[in-house]
């Protein structure tokens, strides 16, 4: 299941224990970043092995649009990822509902 920008910020409110994962490039991250850690989506394999114990746990993948972390969320279900979410709308529409 997917989560929206709402839900989101209000996970981040609460200070919910989850990994938040932004799939976008550098530049990008250094406009703008919700807190997430940077993985690029190129280096999908790491992420993979990095988070592998942790197959289970909530992860909350973003990207610009939803696009990328999509297909990131997609590629970590094929490893056996359970409970991966993808921002809705991404960064465009945190800023759509939250500014910049």
């Amino acid at each position: 299941m997917d989560i929206t920008v709402q839900e989101l910020k209000e996970k981040l409110d609460r200070g919910d224990d989850f990994i938040f994962i932004d799939v976008r490039e550098q530049h990008e991250y250094d406009a703008f970043n919700l807190g997430a850690t940077l993985h690029p989506v190129g280096g999908i394999l790491q992420i993979v092995e990095e988070y592998d114990d942790f197959k289970d746990k909530e992860i909350v993948v973003h990207c610009r649009s939803g696009a990328r972390s999509g297909q990131a969320k997609a590629y970590m279900m094929q490893f056996g990822y359970t409970n991966v979410r993808n921002l809705l709308g991404g960064v465009l529409a945190w800023q759509d509902a939250f500014g910049a």
